[in-house]
């Protein structure tokens, strides 16, 4: 069974492949290593092997594992988050990937200004349109846009999407590019880059790669099954 130290490797280099097939410079994607319901102890042998980027989907379990690692790495947090859980949230993470609603940056935006923090957020988008996932419709993304972004303590870096699970990575793709054009349609219409897309994980990161992907969350494939 390789290690967690091979597993990182390994990826690294699938990620560089797609950069390098898409034509984009690797510098421009980052690994997330999903740490969800690993132990302190498995986030330590990732760190050893020279990961420092970190996901985590629950604030409380966060909570307890956070302080006892180094505090050199970050902290991401990729799962859904309660409006009941902001406050606690806020001074753990570097970034909030699942900013799903425009009640919910609304409350991060509330919150923030009581405790002295900018949140960083990603919006994240529902493209596949499935009754399961979190997330912003397209028109709905448009018709609120410019209230999100006149938020004053907020700060919108780009988009998230989970595409639906699928056997193939490549059924992906379009969900993917999806997130990608409307990201195109959405820094036009603003005036506003929105340099980050948080996209792919374990099954098809690849393919998230080659469609834009600057943030890619891999669990599985690093740490092995849960």
């Amino acid at each position: 069974m390789p290690s967690i130290a091979e597993n990182l490797e390994s990826i690294r280099a699938n990620i560089a492949d797609a950069a390098h097939h898409a034509g984009r410079e690797l510098s421009t994607v980052e690994l997330i290593a999903v740490s969800k319901t690993y132990p302190a102890d498995v986030i330590r042998e990732a760190v050893e092997a020279g990961q420092e980027l970190f996901g985590e989907n629950r604030v409380q379990e966060a909570l307890i594992k956070i302080p006892t690692l180094p505090g050199r790495l970050q902290w991401h947090l990729i799962g859904h988050l309660q409006s009941n859980k902001v406050r606690k949230a806020l001074p753990l993470f570097q970034l909030i990937h699942g900013v799903d609603s425009t009640d919910l940056a609304k409350d991060i935006d509330r919150i923030a200004g009581e405790t002295g923090h900018h949140p960083r957020v990603l919006l994240e988008v529902n493209v596949s349109g499935e009754g399961s996932k979190h997330g912003f419709s397209p028109e709905i993304l448009e018709r609120d846009l410019e209230l999100l972004l006149a938020l004053p303590r907020v700060q919108v870096e780009g988009f998230m999407t989970m595409a639906p699970l699928a056997p193939e990575a490549e059924s992906s793709r379009s969900y993917f590019a999806s997130l990608r054009e409307l990201r195109d349609r959405m820094s036009e219409k603003a005036g506003v880059p929105f340099g980050t897309l948080s996209m792919g994980m374990s099954g098809d990161y690849q393919v998230a790669v080659e469609e834009g992907a600057t943030l890619v969350r891999v669990g599985s494939a690093l740490f092995g099954t849960r």
